[in-house]
């Protein structure tokens, strides 16, 4: 990468950062005036303006592309010089992400989409999450004894939600879009058809998950050569899967759900003892919501509802920490941070109890979101000691009522954007393709309380709200989010990450607004992440000694652990778009033009 001379003088962390940042694939840009940042609360030795303390952002002017793989948001890009709009790139980046990244992007799965559309001036938020079989009941995860039966709920046939993710995509071109699905899949197609090369990353992944991948034929003929998984350099094609794609390109979501390819996930059901059938496919809809809305300092933020717990506690958590000076603490500052587990706890607290499918259950998404509730949560709160968590309990929000995942986002010259998020839970799913189709199916059954009070892979504890009935979809940490400044959009973002979706976003939202980071410099920033149960605050590798040791005296457990998220922002100013890929993914990529 070429630096301009003034960027020597640059502190050495950030050059490192930059370095780092290039080799990891984020396209960078010469700076501009507009990046410049002030902070008055920075000693007055510290100066902050062109060449001092900024990492820099991808940027462009008429559409930008943030996603987890360079071949995908190559794709988004080029829909959208092509005269498509947001959301056409977005379905494109969709679909050619169920090929480059099959660990996380799928057919087989599906997510939630927040969409801003610009003609209208609209929010909308597309449901396009799994649902359970009619065949499923509560308690089909347990033994005889009560007991829950390991991996029943992750690497069986019985692990497998209704998808969505085509229906989703498909719904979403069709009222948002403005090209013809045949025309936004053609790249994806190419690419399952004539193979793309795999990366270190995946090649990483094929090898820690080869276990459960070698346990399925069909699985290991698409990632396994020679009896091994398939190494960094070798070409992964998955003509099944084109044909797939072919035929939905061709015939529509119909052929997923009613088709040639319902008919093969129904027989690779039935011959394992899984309970999804042709019917339940036909079954599947897709649901438009209101989104989850809040303000936080005359922001105004927009996320997922029910049945994701993301956007409603990202509010929760804003409101909570609204009253706080962040922006004076500073950036992982230990005062800040403190500040934030303890919202942390108080929210997934109530996660635990009350949400769920709101079509299932009455959520009381009024009641977690109200200012009333937060100043009465916030009382909690000792802004010098940690709570433990085992003096927490689920609020009463009533009162006030009147992992491997993959995110990308999308902005068009138009004022379209796009949030997205899609998974299969686990990576690679279930790590079941269904035989014939090329396809991997999710193990997302995961994400329903299989006995209340008992964690799942992610550690997270349900209730009787996500329990188990047909046709309910299953509580959901995914949360794409947008930020309106004068209600247009001003950030798109969102991640992967299962529990640590949340916060993950929350900080980068926060990161945004408090401390006037821009994309580059928030992805940068180290993570922290508090579930309420384990009682522990993770924190990443980077943090000050000195910032862990202030937390420690303040009475938090704090854990240095794996790095939370892979966040993919794009932020919108008067002057351009500017955005950036989260460095903990070699593979990601953001592109503007």
């Amino acid at each position: 990468m070429w630096f301009p001379a003034f960027r020597s003088r640059l502190p050495v962390a950030a050059l490192a950062a930059l370095c780092v940042g290039s080799a990891l694939g984020s396209a960078f840009v010469l700076p501009v005036p507009a990046l410049a940042q002030k902070a008055t609360s920075a000693p007055a030795s510290v100066r902050y303006d062109i060449g001092y303390d900024i990492f820099y952002p991808v940027r462009g002017e008429n559409g930008m592309v943030a996603s987890e793989h360079r071949l995908a948001t190559e794709i988004g890009v080029d829909i959208l010089k092509r005269g498509g709009n947001a959301i056409d790139a977005a379905v494109a980046v969709g679909f050619a992400l169920a090929v480059v990244l099959p660990n996380a992007g799928n057919v087989g799965g599906g997510g939630f989409m927040v969409v801003h559309d610009a003609r209208s001036g609209k929010d909308v938020a597309i449901d396009f999450r799994e649902m359970a079989p009619a065949k499923a009941f509560r308690d089909m995860y347990l033994d005889q004894q009560g007991k829950v039966v390991p991996d029943r709920s992750l690497y069986t046939h019985l692990a497998v939600g209704i998808p969505g993710t085509v229906a989703g995509l498909a719904h979403a071109l069709e009222k948002y879009g403005t090209m013809k699905l045949a025309d936004v899949m053609a790249p994806a197609i190419k690419l399952a058809r004539e193979g793309y090369t795999v990366t270190p990353q995946l090649a990483g992944l094929l090898e820690v998950e080869r276990d459960h991948l070698a346990a399925w034929d069909a699985t290991k003929a698409i990632f396994f050569k020679d009896g091994r998984p398939l190494t960094a350099g070798e070409t992964l094609a998955n003509p099944d899967l084109a044909n797939s794609l072919e035929m939905i390109a061709q015939q529509g979501a119909k052929a997923f759900y009613e088709g040639a390819i319902a008919e093969k996930i129904a027989a690779e059901m039935a011959q394992h003892g899984g309970y999804i059938t042709k019917e339940d496919l036909k079954a599947y809809k897709v649901v438009e919501r209101e989104p989850v809305s809040g303000s936080y300092r005359g922001y105004t933020v927009k996320s997922m509802p029910p049945p994701s717990s993301g956007g409603t506690h990202i509010i929760q958590m804003l409101n909570i920490l609204e009253r706080w000076p962040l922006k004076d603490y500073g950036p992982d500052s230990a005062k800040a941070i403190h500040l934030m587990a303890e919202a942390m706890k108080l929210a997934y607290a109530d996660r635990s109890e009350y949400l769920g499918d709101p079509d299932f259950t009455k959520v009381p998404v009024k009641g977690l979101t109200s200012r009333k509730y937060a100043d009465e949560l916030a009382a909690k709160i000792d802004p010098e000691k940690a709570t433990p968590a085992s003096s927490i309990k689920p609020g009463k929000p009533a009162p006030y009522e009147s992992d491997q995942t993959t995110h990308f986002s999308v902005a068009d010259s138009q004022g379209n954007v796009v949030s997205t998020t899609y998974t299969l839970n686990l990576n690679f799913g279930s790590g079941i393709v269904a035989a014939g189709t090329g396809i991997l199916l999710n193990n997302e059954m995961d994400d329903f309380s299989a006995k209340p009070g008992v964690p799942n892979a992610f550690g997270l504890i349900g209730g009787d709200a996500n329990a188990v009935q047909p046709f309910k979809r299953p509580l959901s940490s995914m949360s794409p989010t947008i930020v309106l400044k004068d209600g247009k959009p001003w950030l798109v973002t969102g991640s992967p990450g299962g529990s640590r979706i949340i916060t993950t976003t929350m900080e980068t939202v926060i990161d945004h607004i408090d401390f006037n980071m821009n994309p580059a410099e928030a992805a940068a920033l180290p993570r922290v992440h508090h579930q309420w149960t384990p009682d522990e605050l993770r924190v990443e590798k980077g943090l000050s000694p000195d910032t862990v040791r202030l937390l420690e005296q303040m009475g938090h457990k704090v854990a240095v652990k794996p790095t939370m998220g892979r966040t993919q922002t794009i932020q919108l100013r008067d002057d351009g778009l500017y955005g950036y890929s989260d460095p903990r993914n070699p593979d990601g990529m953001t592109i503007g033009y």
